[in-house]
């Protein structure tokens, strides 16, 4: 069933610390326009730029998922993303003050009740979902990590962990309706990790502000009056009690008897709203963690590349292509007479595309080139190729409808054979090179096989 897009109602703001950078921040949750998706916005930074909560944008994955666009970042955005995409919000924009949203109690339950506070409403556009058609692998035998995305009629997670420790021991959960179960049942599990774990992050100057109110510590040593002196001083325990009956530092009570397993689950909630857009499969994952489930989302991005594009930009799904002439116009800054591609039959995205134009009698341009003969210019042939080459772009930067691509240089121009009306044009591009906002594409237009003309095209990205 199809479902439309959701946003808030009301803007609605959550203070506290980082837990990384013990930063004092506060997160402002704001409506969205429909297809605006998930952004994040810097207001401590002149101009307030934007960062699309995306894979691409993932720079860090040590502890935690740290974003960042136009080099400003966001730390630790996983239990920000968790709550918003547990409670299937589609589009929305997160103003941020500082560098790390707070950590609140580690889990994203504040942040739920937030949203919910704000009152969560429809919005007019159908939400695509991405369908796994297929079995996807990821695995780490170094870290014994397995993970698995398997076709399935909803959304599911499946999660399993084992630890060589009593006080974690081995673990299972599996949720089977965001809708039904996120809030209650895992949307309130903490971040946690061992002793030795957060003694050696607070060695290395991070969680700075990690404490035993923002996370669960589970014992996986001895410990002795040293220790709980030192423990007691590194994480400012008020309480005389350190290791409690249930093995965690300070005696914290578990909120669930497998809170460890259901925060994996939170999670992947969290990393796997980078994708972009809802998935209908099953994850079942074991002993994965962020690292893992960022490179999973990249490897679905790349498997499913296509059709997120096509999706995104095509109104209408077409027969035998992946953009009929309504995707082409949403995407290139052209229209008559000079929009010279009718329809893309296939893309790599970053890599090749292949595309038609059908050389028609109407053509404008038969009018005073060679009337007696009509043969269409070859500049414009390069132009259609050039056009062609701009859909590449598509995943290499961001709005790419409000860019222009413009010539910048031509190499190696040869007009092999003579085009004219009832032609069909299929024009192949190849992306040879990408960096800051230039490009060099290598492209040949073809009439059934033969040749008719070929280019180095060098372009640059510029706004609209």
């Amino acid at each position: 069933m199809s479902r439309n897009q959701h946003t808030i109602k009301n803007p609605v703001s959550v203070s506290g610390i980082g837990l990384h950078t013990g930063v004092k921040s506060t997160i402002t949750f704001k409506p969205a326009p429909e297809n605006s998706g998930i952004r994040f916005i810097r207001t401590d930074v002149k101009n307030c730029p934007e960062i699309v909560a995306d894979i691409n944008h993932v720079v860090d994955i040590s502890r935690g998922t740290t974003i960042a666009q136009n080099g400003v970042q966001i730390h630790t955005v996983e239990h920000v993303l968790a709550a918003v995409a547990g409670l299937e919000i589609n589009n929305i924009f997160i103003e941020v003050n500082n560098i790390e949203p707070p950590v609140c109690d580690g889990s994203s339950i504040e942040y739920v009740r937030a949203l919910k506070k704000a009152e969560i409403v429809e919005q007019d556009a159908i939400q695509d979902v991405l369908i796994i058609d297929k079995i996807i692998q990821y695995t780490d035998p170094k870290h014994g990590v397995d993970v698995h995305v398997l076709p399935a009629e909803n959304f599911r997670i499946t999660f399993m962990i084992d630890y060589d420790i009593p006080s974690i021991g081995t673990q299972y959960s599996a949720m089977y309706s965001l809708a039904d179960e996120f809030e209650t049942d895992y949307a309130s599990a903490r971040t946690f990790c061992t002793l030795s774990e957060v003694e050696h992050l607070k060695n290395m100057g991070l969680i700075k502000g990690g404490n035993v109110d923002n996370s669960v510590v589970f014992i996986d040593r001895e410990i002795d009056q040293a220790d709980i002196n030192r423990l007691t001083n590194m994480f400012n325990i008020k309480s005389k009690v350190i290791a409690g009956q249930k093995g965690t530092l300070n005696g914290v009570e578990l909120r669930y008897y497998n809170e460890a397993v259901r925060h994996k689950i939170l999670d992947v909630i969290g990393d796997f709203a980078l994708l972009g857009v809802p998935i209908q499969g099953h994850i079942i994952a074991a002993r994965s963690g962020h690292a893992h489930n960022v490179n999973l989302v990249k490897k679905i991005r790349k498997e499913y590349e296509k059709i997120l594009l096509r999706d995104k930009y095509q109104p209408r799904k077409v027969s035998n292509a992946l953009f009929d002439i309504h995707g082409i116009e949403r995407i290139l800054p052209h229209r008559y007479p000079f929009l010279l591609v009718d329809r893309i039959l296939d893309m790599t995205p970053g890599k090749t595309v292949s595309a038609i134009k059908n050389v028609t009698i109407n053509e404008p341009f038969f009018t005073g080139h060679f009337p007696m003969r009509k043969v269409m210019p070859g500049v414009l042939i390069v132009e259609a190729l050039a056009q062609a080459g701009g859909l590449l772009l598509l995943n290499t930067i961001e709005n790419p409808e409000d860019k222009l691509v413009l010539f910048t240089g031509l190499n190696d121009v040869r007009w092999r054979k003579t085009v004219t009306p009832g032609d069909q044009l299929r024009l192949e591009v190849k992306l040879i090179q990408f960096r800051l906002s230039m490009c060099k594409m290598r492209g040949i237009a073809y009439v059934n096989d033969d040749i008719v003309a070929e280019a180095t095209m060098m372009a640059s990205v510029a706004d609209m």
